[in-house]
């Protein structure tokens, strides 16, 4: 895959975008900050009175391939990888008590969730790391429905607990949810095998944190060998929530024999759309809501493929038993009315992230390690992540934001921007994609830019969502007063 095909397949069609431009136009651009202003979250609703719900890691054994291949020993939410699927409906709070009963520290980050910064769960940094044999409760109040990921996040300890299987997926139902006959989470791992299915070491300063990060040989879904079957009558309707958990494994997904339509993007709805020829890039991290219909001939199958090597099937569904009565057209989703409409860009607050560092490649297409530090090979703005170092900007809530991200390694460089949801720009800042985001992929040697309003008070993350990156100091921050 080209540089260039990453950044193109994460948009629309051209005509699509068209359209959007000119709707949009100069007038969106010029938005008043009054209003602005009205897309300003309100203050955090007040906590469950309910005890907390225990969310409990300990290790576990699982079977991970096929049977008859041994059980292999990993680290588990209740017992079971990934961990439970979080619900909760629109405009109520829950509190989760995390029980840490493995022998590293651990955090938990809600990965899209515009929560409050105390709860942001970045270990070393919104909060002091859960020591092995104890205990944080986390009290969340989402904001926003739609489909989240929670993994661990502290600072230079993120990689093995992920690794070893933690992570999960937060629910948060609409009011009015779409009329679907089946709505499947679906949780991509990946796990890096040996022969014998015991997962292989995790070196503290390999050089897998200079490069593409813990590569896994194994991926699972929801935690079972792929492909996931799924039969349903014909006709019937899926809301399929797709969710990335790999450490570090970015690939692209192919939706082979259904006509699939986006219907939300890192948990914000958007009006929907099909992918350009049928892929979507999917970076740890990444979230899609899609939904589609079942093919119509009985025994007819559709497949969500992802496009490693000759392609793995990662979902695959079958029509079976008596036809569905048809339904109207695939509709989106109401737009998220807490997201701004506009970003006043002439007004905003410009900010610059240069990354750099990394493994070189050879016209061989090998690593070059020679000569770079494996414990902090990555640079943003020349330094790595610090806690204690200045931030990366500073502003007002309610300001209008924009960073350009310059990517000057050899690496495709998945970025997350916690604590709030963007737009990603166009190449001359005439306007935006029709979607929000929170993670963005940066092609190598590229520069995009993103922007948003900074609306959500204290001091957030930008990071790698390569935790092996993460951990080696490839993240900034930023300050909302």
């Amino acid at each position: 895959m080209s540089k260039d095909a990453s950044l193109r397949a994460s948009r629309l069609h051209p005509s699509r975008r068209q359209l959007v431009a000119q709707g949009a136009g100069l007038a969106t651009l010029l938005a008043p900050l009054s209003t602005l202003a009205q897309h300003v979250p309100a203050a955090p609703q007040a906590a469950s009175t309910a005890a907390p719900r225990n969310l409990v890691a300990s290790p576990a054994k699982v079977r991970l391939r096929p049977a008859p291949a041994p059980e292999t020993e990993i680290w588990a939410f209740d017992g079971a990888t990934p961990g439970p699927v979080l619900k909760v409906k629109q405009g109520e709070s829950l509190r989760l008590s995390l029980q840490n009963r493995t022998d590293k520290p651990l955090a938990l980050h809600w990965h899209g969730l515009r929560a409050d910064h105390a709860m942001d769960g970045v270990g070393g940094f919104s909060q002091e790391p859960v020591p092995p044999g104890g205990q944080f409760e986390y009290q969340l109040a989402p904001p926003d429905p739609g489909t989240f990921l929670y993994r661990p996040m502290l600072l230079g300890g993120s990689s093995e607990p992920a690794g070893r299987g933690l992570s999960g997926m937060l629910i948060v139902e609409e009011k009015e949810p779409p009329a679907v006959d089946l709505d499947l989470p679906a949780l991509i791992g990946d796990w890096l095998l040996s022969d014998d299915q015991k997962l292989l070491p995790f070196a503290p300063d390999g050089q897998d944190g200079a490069a593409a990060g813990r590569l896994g040989s194994w991926l699972t879904v929801n935690g079972k060998p792929p492909p996931l079957p799924i039969k349903l009558p014909p006709g019937a309707r899926v809301r399929l929530r797709l969710a990335n958990a790999c450490n570090a494994r970015i690939m692209r997904l192919r939706f082979d024999e259904m006509k699939a339509f986006v219907a939300a993007v890192d948990g914000q709805p958007t009006e929907t759309f099909e992918p350009v020829r049928g892929q979507l890039p999917f970076a740890p991290g990444t979230r899609y809501d899609m939904i589609f219909d079942m093919p119509e001939t009985v025994g007819a199958a559709a497949s969500v493929t992802a496009l490693i090597g000759p392609g793995v099937p990662l979902v695959r569904f079958v029509s079976e038993g008596s036809a569905k009565s048809a339904r109207p057209a695939i509709a989106g989703m109401p737009l998220n009315p807490a997201l701004p409409a506009a970003v006043r860009l002439q007004d905003a607050r410009r900010s610059e992230m240069i990354i750099e560092g990394g493994a070189r490649i050879t016209p061989e297409n090998k690593l070059d390690l020679a000569g770079l530090d494996l414990a902090k090979p990555w640079t943003v703005n020349g330094g790595q992540g610090d806690p204690k170092g200045k931030p990366l900007f500073s502003v007002k809530r309610g300001a209008p934001v924009v960073i350009g991200i310059t990517n000057k390694t050899a690496f495709l460089q998945p970025l997350h921007v916690h604590g709030h949801s963007f737009r990603l720009l166009h190449p001359l800042d005439d306007g935006w994609e029709p979607y929000f985001l929170d993670t963005v992929q940066i092609p190598e040697g590229k520069r995009l830019h993103i922007a948003f309003i900074a609306d959500n008070p204290g001091r957030w993350l930008i990071s790698s969502t390569v935790l092996e990156r993460f951990d080696r100091g490839l993240w900034s921050w930023f300050e909302v007063t």
